[in-house]
Protein backbone atom coordinates (compact mmCIF):
# COMPACT_ATOMS: atom_id res chain seq x y z
CA UNK A 1 0.00 0.00 0.00
CA UNK A 2 2.28 2.85 0.60
CA UNK A 3 2.69 5.09 3.72
CA UNK A 4 -1.08 4.93 4.21
CA UNK A 5 -0.17 1.50 5.09
CA UNK A 6 -1.90 -1.82 4.05
CA UNK A 7 -4.32 -1.45 4.45
CA UNK A 8 -4.76 -4.21 2.47
CA UNK A 9 -5.13 -5.42 2.16
CA UNK A 10 -4.66 -4.74 4.03
CA UNK A 11 -5.62 -3.49 5.08
CA UNK A 12 -6.69 -0.96 8.04
CA UNK A 13 -11.81 0.32 7.84
CA UNK A 14 -11.15 2.12 8.95
CA UNK A 15 -13.70 4.03 9.47
CA UNK A 16 -10.33 3.87 8.27
CA UNK A 17 -8.94 1.73 11.00
CA UNK A 18 -11.29 0.14 12.67
CA UNK A 19 -12.38 -3.10 10.35
CA UNK A 20 -8.87 -3.89 8.45
CA UNK A 21 -6.56 -4.46 11.33
CA UNK A 22 -8.45 -5.81 13.82
CA UNK A 23 -5.59 -7.47 16.11
CA UNK A 24 -5.04 -9.00 19.49
CA UNK A 25 -2.05 -9.47 21.83
CA UNK A 26 -0.59 -12.30 23.95
CA UNK A 27 -0.07 -12.78 27.58
CA UNK A 28 2.71 -14.87 29.99
CA UNK A 29 1.41 -18.92 30.10
CA UNK A 30 0.48 -18.82 33.96
CA UNK A 31 -1.79 -15.67 33.84
CA UNK A 32 -2.95 -17.27 30.35
CA UNK A 33 -3.75 -20.41 31.51
CA UNK A 34 -5.22 -19.51 35.01
CA UNK A 35 -7.89 -16.72 32.76
CA UNK A 36 -8.83 -19.85 30.67
CA UNK A 37 -9.17 -21.79 33.19
CA UNK A 38 -11.71 -19.76 35.76
CA UNK A 39 -13.17 -17.78 32.79
CA UNK A 40 -14.81 -20.20 30.48
CA UNK A 41 -12.96 -18.97 27.04
CA UNK A 42 -13.18 -15.26 28.57
CA UNK A 43 -9.36 -14.65 28.66
CA UNK A 44 -9.72 -12.15 31.52
CA UNK A 45 -6.57 -12.60 33.25
CA UNK A 46 -5.68 -9.61 35.69
CA UNK A 47 -3.70 -7.94 33.87
CA UNK A 48 -4.67 -4.23 34.37
CA UNK A 49 -1.81 -1.62 35.71
CA UNK A 50 -1.81 -1.26 39.57
CA UNK A 51 -2.06 2.69 39.75
CA UNK A 52 -5.47 3.61 38.31
CA UNK A 53 -5.88 6.91 39.17
CA UNK A 54 -6.78 9.23 36.47
CA UNK A 55 -4.18 10.40 33.74
CA UNK A 56 -4.76 12.02 30.41
CA UNK A 57 -2.63 11.56 28.23
CA UNK A 58 -2.10 13.14 24.34
CA UNK A 59 -2.52 11.10 21.35
CA UNK A 60 -1.70 11.75 17.51
CA UNK A 61 -2.12 10.01 14.76
CA UNK A 62 -1.58 10.67 11.16
CA UNK A 63 -4.72 7.71 9.86
CA UNK A 64 -8.00 9.00 11.23
CA UNK A 65 -10.65 7.71 12.89
CA UNK A 66 -13.77 9.51 12.11
CA UNK A 67 -15.73 7.39 14.52
CA UNK A 68 -13.62 8.82 18.09
CA UNK A 69 -15.75 9.42 20.88
CA UNK A 70 -13.69 10.41 22.92
CA UNK A 71 -13.62 7.71 24.84
CA UNK A 72 -16.89 7.70 26.00
CA UNK A 73 -18.30 4.49 23.96
CA UNK A 74 -18.44 1.66 25.98
CA UNK A 75 -14.82 0.24 25.45
CA UNK A 76 -13.39 3.69 26.20
CA UNK A 77 -15.07 3.78 29.40
CA UNK A 78 -13.95 0.28 30.35
CA UNK A 79 -10.11 1.27 29.46
CA UNK A 80 -10.52 4.52 31.33
CA UNK A 81 -11.97 2.07 34.56
CA UNK A 82 -9.60 -0.54 34.28
CA UNK A 83 -6.32 1.73 33.44
CA UNK A 84 -6.88 5.04 34.60
CA UNK A 85 -5.99 6.71 31.41
CA UNK A 86 -7.90 8.64 28.80
CA UNK A 87 -6.64 9.83 25.51
CA UNK A 88 -6.83 13.18 24.43
CA UNK A 89 -6.52 12.61 20.68
CA UNK A 90 -5.91 14.34 17.78
CA UNK A 91 -6.37 12.49 14.04
CA UNK A 92 -4.33 13.93 11.54
CA UNK A 93 -7.22 16.03 8.28
CA UNK A 94 -5.38 16.47 5.09
CA UNK A 95 -1.77 16.74 3.98
CA UNK A 96 -1.20 14.22 7.39
CA UNK A 97 2.83 14.18 7.26
CA UNK A 98 2.70 17.67 6.40
CA UNK A 99 1.22 17.93 9.32
CA UNK A 100 3.76 15.14 11.22
CA UNK A 101 6.44 17.51 10.27
CA UNK A 102 4.73 20.37 11.42
CA UNK A 103 4.80 18.46 15.16
CA UNK A 104 8.04 17.15 14.96
CA UNK A 105 9.68 20.98 14.43
CA UNK A 106 7.42 22.38 16.72
CA UNK A 107 9.28 21.09 19.89
CA UNK A 108 6.35 20.10 21.67
CA UNK A 109 5.13 16.57 21.31
CA UNK A 110 2.15 14.20 22.22
CA UNK A 111 2.68 12.28 24.72
CA UNK A 112 2.00 9.17 22.13
CA UNK A 113 2.79 9.58 18.96
CA UNK A 114 1.53 7.09 16.00
CA UNK A 115 3.22 8.83 12.57
CA UNK A 116 3.96 5.87 10.37
CA UNK A 117 6.70 6.97 8.23
CA UNK A 118 6.93 9.94 9.83
CA UNK A 119 8.44 8.63 12.78
CA UNK A 120 12.07 9.21 11.74
CA UNK A 121 11.37 13.02 11.84
CA UNK A 122 10.51 12.40 15.46
CA UNK A 123 13.64 10.60 16.02
CA UNK A 124 15.55 13.29 14.03
CA UNK A 125 13.87 15.58 16.32
CA UNK A 126 15.00 13.55 19.49
CA UNK A 127 11.41 13.71 20.55
CA UNK A 128 10.68 9.99 21.07
CA UNK A 129 12.05 7.78 23.75
CA UNK A 130 13.67 3.94 23.22
CA UNK A 131 11.23 1.82 24.45
CA UNK A 132 13.80 -1.33 25.13
CA UNK A 133 14.67 -0.87 28.98
CA UNK A 134 10.53 -0.22 29.42
CA UNK A 135 9.64 -3.07 27.78
CA UNK A 136 11.65 -5.50 29.41
CA UNK A 137 10.85 -4.13 32.87
CA UNK A 138 7.35 -3.10 32.75
CA UNK A 139 5.51 -4.96 29.64
CA UNK A 140 5.39 -8.85 30.06
CA UNK A 141 2.41 -9.23 27.37
CA UNK A 142 4.49 -7.30 24.61
CA UNK A 143 7.78 -9.34 25.61
CA UNK A 144 5.70 -12.68 25.32
CA UNK A 145 4.01 -11.04 22.09
CA UNK A 146 7.33 -9.68 20.38
CA UNK A 147 9.37 -13.29 21.58
CA UNK A 148 11.72 -13.90 18.57
CA UNK A 149 10.71 -10.98 16.61
CA UNK A 150 12.72 -8.49 18.73
CA UNK A 151 15.33 -7.62 16.32
CA UNK A 152 12.29 -6.38 13.84
CA UNK A 153 11.75 -3.88 16.54
CA UNK A 154 14.70 -2.48 15.93
CA UNK A 155 15.01 0.97 14.37
CA UNK A 156 17.94 0.88 11.57
CA UNK A 157 21.12 -1.17 11.45
CA UNK A 158 22.93 1.89 12.64
CA UNK A 159 20.47 2.91 15.36
CA UNK A 160 18.95 -0.51 17.77
CA UNK A 161 16.80 1.56 19.53
CA UNK A 162 13.30 0.17 20.08
CA UNK A 163 11.20 3.62 19.32
CA UNK A 164 8.10 2.04 18.06
CA UNK A 165 5.14 -0.59 19.40
CA UNK A 166 4.48 -1.78 16.16
CA UNK A 167 0.48 -2.05 15.93
CA UNK A 168 0.07 -1.99 12.36
CA UNK A 169 0.77 -5.57 11.90
CA UNK A 170 -0.26 -8.53 13.78
CA UNK A 171 2.08 -11.30 14.68
CA UNK A 172 1.12 -14.83 13.21
CA UNK A 173 -1.55 -13.02 10.94
CA UNK A 174 -3.64 -14.73 8.53
CA UNK A 175 -5.75 -13.45 6.01
CA UNK A 176 -9.39 -15.21 5.63
CA UNK A 177 -11.02 -13.02 3.15
CA UNK A 178 -10.36 -10.51 0.64
CA UNK A 179 -11.03 -6.74 0.72
CA UNK A 180 -9.53 -5.21 -2.42
CA UNK A 181 -9.16 -6.06 -6.12
CA UNK A 182 -11.92 -4.92 -8.59
CA UNK A 183 -15.20 -5.06 -6.84
CA UNK A 184 -18.74 -5.29 -8.79
CA UNK A 185 -22.06 -5.25 -7.88
CA UNK A 186 -23.40 -8.54 -6.83
CA UNK A 187 -26.67 -7.28 -9.29
CA UNK A 188 -24.36 -7.44 -12.17
CA UNK A 189 -22.86 -10.68 -12.16
CA UNK A 190 -25.81 -12.35 -11.23
CA UNK A 191 -27.99 -10.59 -14.37
CA UNK A 192 -25.01 -11.72 -16.30
CA UNK A 193 -24.90 -15.20 -15.53
CA UNK A 194 -21.70 -15.05 -13.49
CA UNK A 195 -19.52 -14.50 -15.79
CA UNK A 196 -16.05 -14.77 -15.13
CA UNK A 197 -14.20 -11.84 -14.27
CA UNK A 198 -10.48 -12.21 -14.33
CA UNK A 199 -9.38 -9.85 -16.29
CA UNK A 200 -9.75 -6.24 -17.41
CA UNK A 201 -11.24 -7.55 -20.62
CA UNK A 202 -14.00 -10.14 -18.31
CA UNK A 203 -14.19 -6.86 -15.89
CA UNK A 204 -14.96 -3.94 -18.77
CA UNK A 205 -17.35 -6.25 -20.79
CA UNK A 206 -19.05 -7.13 -17.12
CA UNK A 207 -19.86 -3.43 -16.85
CA UNK A 208 -20.23 -2.27 -20.81
CA UNK A 209 -22.96 -5.56 -20.88
CA UNK A 210 -25.10 -4.73 -18.10
CA UNK A 211 -24.82 -0.47 -18.89
CA UNK A 212 -26.80 -1.76 -21.92
CA UNK A 213 -29.50 -3.41 -20.08
CA UNK A 214 -30.01 -1.09 -17.43
CA UNK A 215 -28.45 2.89 -18.50
CA UNK A 216 -30.80 4.03 -15.96
CA UNK A 217 -31.80 3.44 -12.20
CA UNK A 218 -35.50 2.64 -10.97
CA UNK A 219 -35.56 6.63 -11.01
CA UNK A 220 -34.20 7.25 -13.92
CA UNK A 221 -30.76 8.37 -12.80
CA UNK A 222 -27.94 7.07 -15.12
CA UNK A 223 -25.74 4.34 -13.55
CA UNK A 224 -22.16 4.91 -13.48
CA UNK A 225 -20.13 1.96 -14.70
CA UNK A 226 -16.41 2.48 -12.98
CA UNK A 227 -15.52 4.77 -10.16
CA UNK A 228 -12.39 6.10 -8.40
CA UNK A 229 -11.48 7.60 -5.54
CA UNK A 230 -8.36 10.07 -6.39
CA UNK A 231 -9.11 12.48 -3.58
CA UNK A 232 -6.11 13.14 -1.81
CA UNK A 233 -4.57 10.30 -0.52
CA UNK A 234 -7.34 8.24 -1.33
CA UNK A 235 -5.33 8.39 -4.67
CA UNK A 236 -3.04 5.63 -3.82
CA UNK A 237 -5.54 3.21 -3.04
CA UNK A 238 -8.14 3.42 -5.91
CA UNK A 239 -5.97 4.95 -8.92
CA UNK A 240 -2.19 4.06 -8.71
CA UNK A 241 -1.68 1.51 -6.37
CA UNK A 242 -4.04 -1.10 -8.49
CA UNK A 243 -1.39 -0.44 -11.39
CA UNK A 244 1.48 -2.84 -9.60
CA UNK A 245 -1.25 -5.36 -8.44
CA UNK A 246 -3.40 -5.59 -11.97
CA UNK A 247 0.52 -6.81 -13.26
CA UNK A 248 1.27 -9.20 -10.79
CA UNK A 249 3.59 -6.38 -8.56
CA UNK A 250 3.06 -6.86 -4.82
CA UNK A 251 2.59 -3.83 -2.06
CA UNK A 252 5.66 -1.99 -1.65
CA UNK A 253 4.44 1.55 -1.86
CA UNK A 254 5.57 3.38 -4.97
CA UNK A 255 8.19 1.14 -5.59
CA UNK A 256 8.52 -2.44 -7.33
CA UNK A 257 11.49 -4.65 -5.83
CA UNK A 258 12.37 -7.61 -7.17
CA UNK A 259 12.18 -10.74 -4.29
CA UNK A 260 15.40 -12.34 -5.65
CA UNK A 261 18.09 -9.55 -6.26
CA UNK A 262 15.97 -6.75 -4.28
CA UNK A 263 16.45 -4.48 -7.39
CA UNK A 264 14.42 -1.49 -7.22
CA UNK A 265 11.99 0.67 -9.35
CA UNK A 266 9.62 3.14 -9.24
CA UNK A 267 6.86 1.18 -9.85
CA UNK A 268 5.15 3.62 -12.62
CA UNK A 269 8.33 3.04 -14.44
CA UNK A 270 7.34 -0.14 -15.31
CA UNK A 271 6.34 -1.12 -19.03
CA UNK A 272 3.61 -2.96 -17.58
CA UNK A 273 1.88 -0.42 -15.77
CA UNK A 274 1.84 1.88 -18.77
CA UNK A 275 -0.54 -0.75 -19.99
CA UNK A 276 -2.51 -0.33 -17.17
CA UNK A 277 -3.41 3.04 -17.18
CA UNK A 278 -3.65 2.92 -21.03
CA UNK A 279 -6.81 0.61 -20.14
CA UNK A 280 -8.36 3.13 -17.85
CA UNK A 281 -7.65 5.81 -20.59
CA UNK A 282 -9.86 3.42 -23.12
CA UNK A 283 -12.48 2.91 -20.05
CA UNK A 284 -12.87 6.70 -20.18
CA UNK A 285 -13.45 6.97 -23.71
CA UNK A 286 -15.77 4.46 -23.86
CA UNK A 287 -17.68 6.04 -21.65
CA UNK A 288 -17.48 3.78 -18.85
CA UNK A 289 -15.28 5.73 -16.46
CA UNK A 290 -16.76 8.40 -13.91
CA UNK A 291 -15.59 11.53 -15.67
CA UNK A 292 -15.83 13.24 -11.93
CA UNK A 293 -13.54 10.59 -11.00
CA UNK A 294 -10.87 13.04 -10.42
CA UNK A 295 -12.75 15.95 -9.13
CA UNK A 296 -14.76 14.88 -6.83
CA UNK A 297 -14.52 14.72 -2.67
CA UNK A 298 -14.14 11.34 -0.56
CA UNK A 299 -17.89 12.16 0.88
CA UNK A 300 -19.22 12.89 -2.53
CA UNK A 301 -17.44 9.29 -3.85
CA UNK A 302 -18.91 7.62 -0.88
CA UNK A 303 -22.33 9.16 -1.13
CA UNK A 304 -22.44 8.05 -5.24
CA UNK A 305 -21.73 4.61 -3.74
CA UNK A 306 -24.73 4.91 -0.97
CA UNK A 307 -26.98 5.95 -4.19
CA UNK A 308 -26.86 2.38 -5.57
CA UNK A 309 -25.92 3.66 -9.20
CA UNK A 310 -21.86 2.77 -8.96
CA UNK A 311 -21.58 -0.96 -10.86
CA UNK A 312 -17.61 -1.21 -10.48
CA UNK A 313 -15.17 -0.36 -7.97
CA UNK A 314 -11.49 -0.58 -8.14
CA UNK A 315 -10.81 0.11 -3.81
CA UNK A 316 -10.52 -1.41 -0.84
CA UNK A 317 -13.34 -2.24 1.17
CA UNK A 318 -12.48 0.16 4.02
CA UNK A 319 -12.63 2.95 1.30
CA UNK A 320 -15.78 2.58 0.12
CA UNK A 321 -17.80 0.75 3.12
CA UNK A 322 -19.92 3.73 4.43
CA UNK A 323 -20.91 3.94 0.80
CA UNK A 324 -21.71 0.45 1.07
CA UNK A 325 -23.07 0.33 4.74
CA UNK A 326 -25.66 2.90 4.14
CA UNK A 327 -27.07 0.67 1.03
CA UNK A 328 -27.25 -2.51 3.53
CA UNK A 329 -29.02 -0.44 5.69
CA UNK A 330 -31.81 -0.14 3.14
CA UNK A 331 -31.70 -3.90 2.52
CA UNK A 332 -30.00 -2.82 -0.82
CA UNK A 333 -27.80 -6.17 -0.42
CA UNK A 334 -27.59 -6.90 -4.38
CA UNK A 335 -25.79 -3.31 -4.67
CA UNK A 336 -23.17 -4.60 -2.51
CA UNK A 337 -19.96 -5.33 -3.94
CA UNK A 338 -18.38 -8.69 -4.66
CA UNK A 339 -14.48 -8.63 -4.61
CA UNK A 340 -12.54 -9.82 -7.92
CA UNK A 341 -8.53 -10.73 -8.64
CA UNK A 342 -9.01 -9.05 -12.00
CA UNK A 343 -5.62 -8.51 -13.58
CA UNK A 344 -4.32 -7.75 -17.25
CA UNK A 345 -4.29 -10.62 -18.42
CA UNK A 346 -4.81 -14.44 -17.02
CA UNK A 347 -1.09 -15.32 -17.21
CA UNK A 348 -0.72 -12.83 -14.44
CA UNK A 349 -1.17 -13.43 -10.72
CA UNK A 350 -3.08 -10.82 -8.21
CA UNK A 351 -0.56 -10.54 -5.52
CA UNK A 352 -2.75 -8.71 -2.50
CA UNK A 353 -1.42 -11.39 -0.54
CA UNK A 354 1.66 -11.81 -1.12
CA UNK A 355 3.66 -12.94 2.14
CA UNK A 356 5.71 -10.23 3.83
CA UNK A 357 6.31 -12.39 7.40
CA UNK A 358 5.87 -9.87 10.15
CA UNK A 359 6.46 -6.46 9.35
CA UNK A 360 7.12 -4.62 12.12
CA UNK A 361 7.21 -1.02 11.34
CA UNK A 362 4.50 1.39 12.09
CA UNK A 363 3.33 1.60 15.22
CA UNK A 364 3.15 3.89 18.68
CA UNK A 365 6.09 6.24 20.11
CA UNK A 366 5.72 7.55 23.71
CA UNK A 367 7.73 11.01 23.17
CA UNK A 368 10.25 12.87 25.80
CA UNK A 369 7.11 14.92 27.24
CA UNK A 370 4.80 11.96 28.70
CA UNK A 371 4.85 12.91 32.01
CA UNK A 372 4.40 8.88 33.38
CA UNK A 373 6.28 6.96 30.32
CA UNK A 374 5.85 3.78 33.06
CA UNK A 375 2.35 4.14 33.43
CA UNK A 376 1.82 4.56 29.77
CA UNK A 377 3.79 0.88 28.72
CA UNK A 378 1.85 -0.39 31.26
CA UNK A 379 -1.24 0.92 29.50
CA UNK A 380 -0.06 -0.20 26.01
CA UNK A 381 1.00 -4.19 27.56
CA UNK A 382 -2.82 -4.27 29.14
CA UNK A 383 -3.98 -3.17 25.65
CA UNK A 384 -1.44 -6.38 24.70
CA UNK A 385 -2.82 -8.81 26.95
CA UNK A 386 -5.48 -11.33 27.14
CA UNK A 387 -8.16 -9.43 28.96
CA UNK A 388 -7.54 -6.37 26.71
CA UNK A 389 -7.84 -7.86 23.67
CA UNK A 390 -10.75 -9.78 24.36
CA UNK A 391 -12.21 -6.13 25.32
CA UNK A 392 -10.66 -3.94 22.35
CA UNK A 393 -11.74 -6.60 19.54
CA UNK A 394 -14.98 -8.39 20.98
CA UNK A 395 -16.26 -6.00 23.69
CA UNK A 396 -18.15 -6.65 26.75
CA UNK A 397 -19.28 -9.93 27.85
CA UNK A 398 -23.17 -10.26 28.36
CA UNK A 399 -23.76 -7.03 26.20
CA UNK A 400 -21.09 -7.74 22.75
CA UNK A 401 -20.77 -11.75 22.97
CA UNK A 402 -21.01 -14.06 25.22
CA UNK A 403 -20.04 -17.68 26.35
CA UNK A 404 -21.26 -20.83 25.35
CA UNK A 405 -19.47 -23.84 26.09
CA UNK A 406 -16.38 -22.42 26.25
CA UNK A 407 -16.46 -20.46 23.02
CA UNK A 408 -16.99 -16.51 22.54
CA UNK A 409 -20.37 -16.06 20.26
CA UNK A 410 -21.65 -12.86 18.99
CA UNK A 411 -25.38 -12.84 19.23
CA UNK A 412 -27.25 -12.55 15.81
CA UNK A 413 -28.79 -9.29 16.56
CA UNK A 414 -25.31 -8.03 17.76
CA UNK A 415 -23.56 -8.99 15.18
CA UNK A 416 -26.41 -7.62 12.32
CA UNK A 417 -25.77 -4.08 13.99
CA UNK A 418 -22.45 -4.76 13.16
CA UNK A 419 -22.77 -5.06 9.74
CA UNK A 420 -25.54 -3.02 9.00
CA UNK A 421 -25.07 -0.28 11.52
CA UNK A 422 -21.79 -0.37 11.44
CA UNK A 423 -20.93 3.21 12.07
CA UNK A 424 -23.26 4.04 15.23
CA UNK A 425 -22.58 0.46 16.28
CA UNK A 426 -18.49 1.25 16.03
CA UNK A 427 -19.43 4.88 17.84
CA UNK A 428 -21.84 3.74 20.65
CA UNK A 429 -19.16 0.28 21.35
CA UNK A 430 -15.72 1.51 20.85
CA UNK A 431 -15.13 -2.23 19.03
CA UNK A 432 -12.30 -1.99 16.19
CA UNK A 433 -11.40 1.73 17.00
CA UNK A 434 -8.51 0.95 19.85
CA UNK A 435 -6.72 -1.55 17.42
CA UNK A 436 -3.28 0.27 16.54
CA UNK A 437 -2.97 1.38 19.97
CA UNK A 438 -0.72 -1.79 20.52
CA UNK A 439 1.14 -4.73 19.49
CA UNK A 440 -1.19 -7.57 18.96
CA UNK A 441 -1.54 -11.50 16.90
CA UNK A 442 -3.36 -11.37 14.12
CA UNK A 443 -5.95 -12.67 12.63
CA UNK A 444 -6.82 -16.28 12.90
CA UNK A 445 -4.53 -17.00 16.27
CA UNK A 446 -5.96 -18.64 19.33
CA UNK A 447 -5.56 -17.50 23.01
CA UNK A 448 -5.14 -20.04 25.56
CA UNK A 449 -8.66 -20.70 25.67
CA UNK A 450 -9.10 -22.06 22.42
CA UNK A 451 -11.10 -18.88 21.11
CA UNK A 452 -9.65 -16.67 18.57
CA UNK A 453 -8.51 -13.46 19.60
CA UNK A 454 -10.02 -11.41 17.28
CA UNK A 455 -13.24 -11.94 15.45
CA UNK A 456 -11.81 -11.57 11.71
CA UNK A 457 -11.72 -15.65 11.32
CA UNK A 458 -13.95 -18.09 8.94
CA UNK A 459 -17.22 -19.11 10.86
CA UNK A 460 -17.55 -15.23 12.12
CA UNK A 461 -16.60 -13.80 8.32
CA UNK A 462 -18.88 -16.09 6.79
CA UNK A 463 -21.74 -15.65 9.14
CA UNK A 464 -21.46 -12.02 8.42
CA UNK A 465 -21.97 -12.24 4.66
CA UNK A 466 -25.59 -11.72 3.60
CA UNK A 467 -27.76 -13.79 1.88
CA UNK A 468 -26.94 -12.09 -1.10
CA UNK A 469 -23.47 -12.53 -1.20
CA UNK A 470 -23.78 -15.88 -0.08
CA UNK A 471 -25.30 -16.36 -3.18
CA UNK A 472 -22.94 -14.64 -5.69
CA UNK A 473 -19.57 -16.50 -4.01
CA UNK A 474 -21.09 -20.05 -4.02
CA UNK A 475 -22.03 -19.01 -7.78
CA UNK A 476 -18.02 -18.57 -8.06
CA UNK A 477 -17.30 -21.72 -6.37
CA UNK A 478 -16.43 -19.63 -3.08
CA UNK A 479 -16.56 -19.33 0.71
CA UNK A 480 -14.85 -16.28 1.51
CA UNK A 481 -13.72 -13.60 -1.35
CA UNK A 482 -9.95 -14.74 -0.63
CA UNK A 483 -10.69 -18.58 -2.08
CA UNK A 484 -11.16 -16.63 -5.56
CA UNK A 485 -7.54 -14.94 -5.26
CA UNK A 486 -4.14 -16.55 -5.83
CA UNK A 487 -2.44 -18.02 -1.85
CA UNK A 488 0.22 -16.85 0.07
CA UNK A 489 2.10 -20.02 -0.46
CA UNK A 490 2.24 -19.42 -4.38
CA UNK A 491 4.98 -16.29 -3.93
CA UNK A 492 8.22 -15.91 -1.77
CA UNK A 493 8.09 -14.28 1.80
CA UNK A 494 9.52 -10.74 0.96
CA UNK A 495 12.61 -10.60 3.28
CA UNK A 496 12.33 -7.20 4.40
CA UNK A 497 8.37 -6.61 4.94
CA UNK A 498 7.37 -4.35 2.72
CA UNK A 499 8.93 -1.43 1.27
CA UNK A 500 6.21 1.31 2.46
CA UNK A 501 6.69 0.30 6.03
CA UNK A 502 10.74 0.98 6.17
CA UNK A 503 11.22 4.73 7.79
CA UNK A 504 13.70 7.11 5.75
CA UNK A 505 16.05 9.12 7.30
CA UNK A 506 14.10 13.29 7.74
CA UNK A 507 17.62 14.66 6.31
CA UNK A 508 17.70 11.64 3.56
CA UNK A 509 17.63 13.26 -0.52
CA UNK A 510 14.76 10.91 -0.55
CA UNK A 511 12.17 12.87 0.95
CA UNK A 512 12.60 15.37 -1.09
CA UNK A 513 12.88 13.77 -4.71
CA UNK A 514 9.67 10.86 -3.80
CA UNK A 515 7.49 14.30 -2.82
CA UNK A 516 8.71 15.71 -6.28
CA UNK A 517 7.95 12.03 -7.72
CA UNK A 518 4.79 12.26 -6.27
CA UNK A 519 3.62 15.54 -7.35
CA UNK A 520 4.69 14.34 -10.77
CA UNK A 521 2.79 11.21 -11.00
CA UNK A 522 -0.76 12.76 -9.17
CA UNK A 523 -0.71 15.70 -12.17
CA UNK A 524 0.10 12.93 -15.14
CA UNK A 525 -1.34 10.05 -14.31
CA UNK A 526 -5.18 11.55 -14.35
CA UNK A 527 -3.74 13.74 -17.07
CA UNK A 528 -3.07 10.47 -19.17
CA UNK A 529 -6.43 8.78 -18.58
CA UNK A 530 -8.42 11.33 -19.41
CA UNK A 531 -6.60 12.30 -22.74
CA UNK A 532 -7.63 11.32 -25.67
CA UNK A 533 -6.41 8.00 -26.66
CA UNK A 534 -4.32 9.10 -29.58
CA UNK A 535 -2.44 11.26 -27.26
CA UNK A 536 -2.03 8.81 -24.54
CA UNK A 537 1.72 7.61 -25.65
CA UNK A 538 3.08 11.40 -25.61
CA UNK A 539 1.73 12.05 -22.67
CA UNK A 540 3.18 8.97 -21.04
CA UNK A 541 6.60 9.16 -22.30
CA UNK A 542 6.59 12.92 -21.26
CA UNK A 543 6.05 11.60 -18.00
CA UNK A 544 8.58 9.26 -18.20
CA UNK A 545 10.97 11.88 -18.66
CA UNK A 546 9.75 14.33 -16.09
CA UNK A 547 10.37 11.37 -13.50
CA UNK A 548 14.04 10.96 -14.48
CA UNK A 549 14.96 15.18 -14.41
CA UNK A 550 13.39 14.54 -11.04
CA UNK A 551 16.34 12.24 -9.65
CA UNK A 552 14.00 8.99 -10.01
CA UNK A 553 16.91 6.89 -10.48
CA UNK A 554 18.73 8.54 -7.42
CA UNK A 555 15.33 7.68 -5.27
CA UNK A 556 15.20 3.95 -6.60
CA UNK A 557 19.59 3.96 -5.87
CA UNK A 558 18.42 5.12 -1.99
CA UNK A 559 15.33 3.23 -1.59
CA UNK A 560 17.38 0.09 -2.62
CA UNK A 561 19.89 0.62 -0.02
CA UNK A 562 17.53 0.67 2.71
CA UNK A 563 15.47 -2.25 1.86
CA UNK A 564 19.16 -4.24 1.85
CA UNK A 565 19.50 -2.64 5.06
CA UNK A 566 16.40 -3.57 6.48
CA UNK A 567 17.41 -7.80 5.12
CA UNK A 568 20.64 -7.34 7.06
CA UNK A 569 19.44 -5.89 10.20
CA UNK A 570 16.34 -8.47 10.47
CA UNK A 571 18.96 -11.37 9.98
CA UNK A 572 21.36 -10.13 12.65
Amino acid sequence: MNQISKWSSLALSTTLVAGLLAGCGSNNNDEANSSSANTGGNATNSAAPEDTSPLTLTYYSEDPSPNWANMQDEIGKTLTEKTGITLDAEFAVGDAVQKSSLIAASGEYPDLISAKQSIAKFVDAGAVLDLTDLIDKYAPHLKKLFEGNMSRLRYSDDDHSIYVIPSYNGIGQQYFNAGGGFELQHRVVKELGYPQIRTVADYEKAIKDYLALHPKDENGNPNIGLTLNADDWHMYISVTNPAFLATGGSDDGEFNIDVDTQKVIYHFRRPEEKEYFKWLNHMNAEGLLDPESFVQKYDQYKAKIASGRVLGLIDQDWDYGDGEKALKAEGKFDQGYGHYPVTMSEDIKEASFWPTGFMAGSGVAISKDNPDPVRTIKFLDYLASDEGQVLVNWGIEGKHYNVVDGKRVIPEDVNNRKINDAVNFTKETGIGLYNLLSGHYGDGVKDPSGNYYTTNFPEQIVAGFNDVEKETLKAYGATTWKDLFPKEEEFKVKPWGAAWNIPVPGDSEAVVIEKKLTDITWKRIPEAILAKPEDFDKIWDAYQQELVKADVEKAEKIREDLVKARVKLWNE
